[in-house]
C-alpha cells in the first residue's frame, strides 16, 4: 500500500484492488492539486478545504456520513465526531474514519476538535495508521494529539492539517514532533506499508506536501 500526501487533510491512499481519496480540497487552498484517480472518496467534514469530490477522477463512490460502508473488498467505518470542543457548536459536526483494507487498519480523524469518546477511543485503538490533525486553531493541537496518539497505540502516525506555506494560518509541525520528543524528521514522499513491516512501536511518519 502506498500513500501520498495531497495537502492539508487529503490523502491518497492506494492498495492493489482500490484506492482512496481522503478529504479533497477545493481551489480555496493554493496546493497544486494533481487531480487524483480513486475507486472511493472520503469527506470528513462539509467544509471547503475538505470537501471537493469533482475533483477526483474516476467516478468514486462516495462516503459523507457515519455508517458501515463496504466497497471494492475495503471496509470502513465513519464514527460521528464533532469539529470543536462545544458538541459542535462552533464548527459542526466531524466524520472520523477507520478503514481497513489489506490487512491493515488506517484511521483518518478528520477535522477532529476533541479527544474521542472512550468507547470510540476502545474501537480505534491499536490501528496501524492514523492520520491526525496537529495544527490546532480549528482542530486538536499537538498537545491534544499527542494525547490521542497515546490512547490509541498506532503503529504509524501521519500528522496533517499544520502550517506550510500554502496554510500559514495554522501551528507548525515543529510544535507536535517536539512535543512527540524527535528533534528531526526528515520528510518523505511517500509511505510505502504492509502488515509485514509496520513497526513494533509507534512511529512519525512526516510526508512531503506538494509545491509548485
Amino acid at each position: 500500500m502506498d500513500i501520498t500526501w495531497l495537502g492539508h487533510s487529503s490523502f491518497r491512499i492506494k492498495g492493489k484492488e482500490a484506492a482512496i481519496v481522503t478529504d479533497p480540497y477545493g481551489s480555496a487552498l493554493k496546493y497544486p492539486w494533481p487531480k487524483p484517480s480513486a475507486n472511493i472518496v472520503t469527506i470528513s467534514h462539509a467544509h471547503p478545504g475538505h470537501n471537493n469530490p469533482a475533483t477526483v477522477d474516476g467516478n468514486p463512490k462516495l462516503v459523507y456520513r457515519p455508517g458501515e460502508y463496504e466497497i471494492k473488498n475495503v471496509f470502513i467505518i465513519g464514527f460521528p465526531t464533532f469539529h470543536d470542543a462545544a458538541q459542535g457548536a462552533n464548527r459542526g459536526r466531524n466524520t472520523v474514519y477507520l478503514m481497513e483494507m489489506e490487512d491493515l487498519r488506517l484511521c483518518h480523524l478528520g477535522d477532529l476538535g476533541h479527544a474521542p469518546s472512550s468507547k470510540q477511543i476502545e474501537e480505534l485503538s491499536g490501528v496501524d495508521v492514523l492520520f491526525t490533525p496537529v495544527g490546532g486553531v480549528s482542530t486538536i493541537d499537538a498537545k491534544a494529539a499527542a494525547e490521542i496518539i497515546r490512547l490509541l497505540n498506532p503503529k504509524i502516525v501521519v500528522p496533517m492539517h499544520y502550517q506550510t506555506k500554502v496554510t500559514n494560518w495554522l501551528e507548525p509541525l515543529e510544535k507536535f514532533t517536539a512535543g512527540m520528543g524527535l528533534r528531526e524528521v526528515a520528510p518523505q514522499p511517500k509511505l510505502t506499508v504492509t502488515k509485514s513491516n509496520v513497526p513494533p512501536e509507534t512511529k512519525v511518519v512526516v510526508l512531503e506536501y506538494p509545491s509548485r
